[in-house]
Order: C-alpha cells, then structure tokens, then sequence
C-alpha cells in the first residue's frame, strides 16, 4: 500500500483540516466526518487527525470550553449546550467536566429574569388590548 504522505495526500488532508480550523475550533468528530465527505483514506484522516493533537490544533477539551462560552453568551441553557456538543461527537466526560467548570458561575435564573426583562421591554410599546 502507498504511503499516504508519499503522493502529498496527506499535505492535502493537513490543509483542509486547517482550512476548517480557520473559521473556529472544531471537534475530532468533526474534523473526521468533513475528512469523509471528501473521501480521504481512513488512514490519511488518522495521521491528520493524531498531527493535529500532537501540536495542540485539536483539542476536545478546549473546544467545549470554548463552545461553552459562547453559547452560554447567547443566553442558551446549559442543556442545550451539553446536547449540542454531544450532537458534535465530544465524550461525555469532557463536557462534564465543562459543565462542573461554569456552573459555579453561570445562573440559568438570571438568565432567565433577564430574557424576561427583555421581552417585557420590547412589549411595553403594544396596546395594552393585545
């Protein structure tokens, strides 16, 4: 079998990686599934995939955190978040450790009031009928 960096795959698989890395941090799941849908090897994904770890371009954990943060900026509740990230292939592990690491500081009350203040502002100016 031919050596996947052999004929500059593999360069070519690191670029797209990248290229997607661009935009914003990404998930392995992620990264693999889009490295699929453009057909390259499994092993060309693999050797991309453990490069990518190995220098710190992808990382699980701090892309749940990252995720986290701004989600939870959008006013979104935490089990949105958890759902989303479990949508995006992270271990369980991982986002419960996110989890445990913002709850102390996140209050999904206060989120809460505030949308309720917003949206109380935005209908003072309707007919009181309506």
């Amino acid at each position: 079998m031919k050596n996947p960096s052999s004929d500059g795959l593999l360069e070519k698989a690191k670029a797209y990686a990248f290229l997607l890395l661009k935009f914003r941090l990404r998930s392995e799941q992620e990264i693999r599934g889009r490295m699929k849908q453009k057909k390259y090897p499994p092993e060309v994904i693999g050797a991309t995939i453990e490069f990518l770890q190995k220098k710190k371009f992808l990382d699980d954990a701090a892309f749940t955190r990252a995720w986290m943060d701004s989600r939870l900026k959008r006013s979104l509740g935490l089990r949105r978040v958890k759902n989303e990230l479990k949508l995006k292939g992270v271990n369980a592990s991982v986002i419960e450790q996110s989890v445990a690491a913002v709850k102390d500081d996140y209050s999904e009350d206060g989120v809460v009031a505030d949308l309720i203040r917003r949206k109380l502002q935005t209908m003072k100016a309707l007919d009181a009928r309506k």
